[in-house]
Order: structure tokens, then sequence, then C-alpha cells
């Protein structure tokens, strides 16, 4: 894996229209050759989007892989690229005051593709400091260059998953502003089984669960892959978050999240088992 910052760094001097161009066509091989993510996508969209025709949910799961692979093309120019390349392909939208000021902030920052770009927004574009929790990647190369290129700015405190919660409430309650990223389905341990798109989902109940430790607001960050580049929309603080009841706390999160999605539905994370985890006695899905 030693050669993929390489690779990247070669990429990074390419025209953004070329470097999509080219995520382009690998997403449509990625969507053919790889049979079970397909799978995964195809599942979950039919979860999500009972309505819609097979034919219609299949034009969105081919969608979903070419803005995935487009994405990961873009991390070259987004941890490589100069600094005026950044300043042109990355805006914001809304008031991103709440996070510049000193009150402690959670950001609701789904998995959408664009997820590092907001991240670059912030720090690079925007001069906030935050704080995030990362998942230590398998290969130990792989691992330190999406270290290094999340925190390119050197304003991202990096908090392993594993280090449990105290040093990030700690860093809350002294006015850290945390990306949280918690709308993965990480099993029924620390889980509590609230709706998504209808479905019961298997979801880690720490957006409310830091936002009282830590007496932070919340808001929601979503980044939107466009033509010209990435835009972070920022939304308004949540009024009356959190409450004494953290199950309410996250089906509300669930509830803001697919508000997102139906704004860009093809550009939510698909490819992850949202539905593995079932209550007692379900059957799987996958």
């Amino acid at each position: 894996m030693r050669w993929v910052p390489l690779l990247m760094r070669f990429l990074a001097l390419w025209p953004l229209p070329l470097l999509r161009a080219l995520g382009w066509l690998l997403g449509h091989l990625l969507f053919a050759l790889a049979h079970s993510r397909r799978h995964i996508v195809q599942v979950n969209l039919g979860l999500c989007f009972p309505h819609l025709s097979a034919a219609q949910r299949g034009h969105r799961a081919r969608r979903h892989f070419v803005v995935l692979m487009q994405s990961l093309l873009d991390r070259s120019w987004l941890w490589h690229g100069a600094v005026d390349v950044l300043r042109r392909r990355l805006s914001v939208k809304g008031d991103v005051s709440p996070l510049q000021g000193p009150e402690p902030v959670v950001m609701l920052a789904p998995h959408f593709v664009g997820m590092d770009a907001g991240g670059t927004v912030l720090t690079m574009m925007q001069g906030v400091s935050m704080a995030s929790i990362y998942t230590r990647q398998r290969n130990p190369a792989l691992d330190e260059w999406v270290r290094q290129g999340r925190n390119r700015s050197g304003r991202i405190k990096l908090f392993y998953r594993q280090q449990g919660v105290k040093q990030i409430v700690s860093g809350l309650r002294e006015g850290d502003k945390l990306y949280l990223l918690p709308d993965m389905d990480f099993g029924r341990e620390d889980s509590v089984f609230v709706p998504f798109y209808g479905v019961q989902s298997a979801t880690v109940p720490s957006l409310s669960r830091f936002a009282r430790l830590g007496r932070a607001r919340v808001l929601t960050v979503a980044t939107r892959l466009t033509p010209q580049g990435y835009c972070l929309e920022v939304g308004p603080v949540w009024p009356d978050f959190p409450t004494a009841d953290a199950l309410a706390d996250t089906a509300q999160m669930n509830r803001a999240l697919q508000a997102v999605i139906e704004s860009m539905p093809e550009q939510y994370y698909w490819v992850h088992k949202r539905f593995k985890t079932r209550p007692e006695g379900e059957p799987g899905f996958y």
C-alpha cells in the first residue's frame, strides 16, 4: 500500500474534470465487479426506498458507485493539492459562526462520500480546530497516510475509537468542536434500536451522550460532491437538544439524517451494512 500516496500525489496534479471522468469509469467498473458490495447497496436501497422501481434503485446504486470512486480519487488533491486549488474547489453554505466561537459544539457529520472534504473545508478554509474519532486502517502505511491527510491542517485532534469517551468529553467542556460520525452499525453493544427509514436499526446514542456530557450544542454538517468540487452545508443549531431521553434523541438524529439524505440520496454511504445487527429473533437482510 506504500504506492497509494505516490499515486495520489500524481493524481493531485490532474484537472478536476479528468479526475472525475476517471472516477466515473472506475465507478462503473466497480459496480460491475464488486458483487458483494453491490448486493449490500441494493439491499439498503430496497429497504429505504421501497417506493422506487427496481430500475430506479438500480440507477441510484450505479450512481452511488460512481460518486464513491470520484470521492476516493478526490483525496488526492484534498490531501496533496495546493491551497489555491482547495480555495477554488471548496465552498461552504450556512452559518459557521457557532463553530468559530468558544462554546462546545457536536457536529452530526454523516457518512456522505464528501465527509473528508468537509473536514478540510472546516479546518483549512474556515480555521476551525476540531476533534474527531478515528478507526485505524488495517495496513500501517495506509493508516499513516489517511491520518496525515485528514490532519493536513494540524487543527484536528484524532481520538481512537478504543480510547473511550473521557478525553472527548473533557475536550468538549473546554470548547472543542467534535466532528462526529455516529450513523453506522457498530454492533449490539452500546447501541439502541431506533427507526431509520422505518426499519429498526442498531444506532449508537453518542450524539445525545456527548452533547449532554459535554454541555454542547448540536448542528448538522453534510458535504455535497459537486461538479466544481465540494460544498459543506452547515445547518442551524438544534433547539432543545439533547433531552433526558437518549432513545428519543437518537431517533431524532436519524430523522435529521434522512432529511439530508433525501437531498442527495446517491451520495450517502450505502456500501455499509447499515441494517446488519437485528433485534433478537429477527432474521438478517444481507
